[in-house]
């Protein structure tokens, strides 16, 4: 179990760097890599619209994937820093951009990262809440 732990653990942290590394390289990396063209962005899905309000579907499946395998490595302990960590990192990343030089700032790719740590959030939370009747 402790393997797993560490593994989990070790996982979190590298994705957690990729993210990081995506964000800040000016240029598309993964547009690169798929389209030989690091202006072009792949899009998984359409982005998804609640209203009037437009969130990246792309931010949304990263940070969620980012939040679920950090609830896995640190179940037991720091969940609330996690939780600090990962809604902090969700706004300032995206604010980044207003200082790379071929980013721009958008508040659908914000909200998006932090729709995807919110959804994990509510899931951890109501789990919590039902475990404890």
């Amino acid at each position: 179990m402790k393997k797993i732990k560490l593994y989990t653990k070790l996982a979190f942290h590298l994705l957690n760097i990729s993210i990081i590394v995506l964000y800040l390289y000016p240029g598309s990396i993964y547009g690169w890599l798929l389209y030989g063209d690091f202006k072009k962005q792949p899009q998984l899905t359409p982005d998804f619209i609640f209203g009037q309000i437009l969130f990246s579907s792309n931010h949304v499946y990263a940070f969620i994937v980012l939040s679920l395998i950090g609830i896995i490595s640190y179940f037991e302990y720091k969940i609330r820093l996690l939780f600090i960590y990962l809604f902090t990192m969700s706004i300032f990343l995206e604010v980044t951009h207003l200082l790379i030089p071929q980013r721009s700032f958008q508040y659908q790719d914000m909200l998006g990262n932090f729709l995807g740590v919110l959804i994990i959030f509510i899931i951890f939370t109501l789990t919590k809440l039902f475990k404890k009747k």
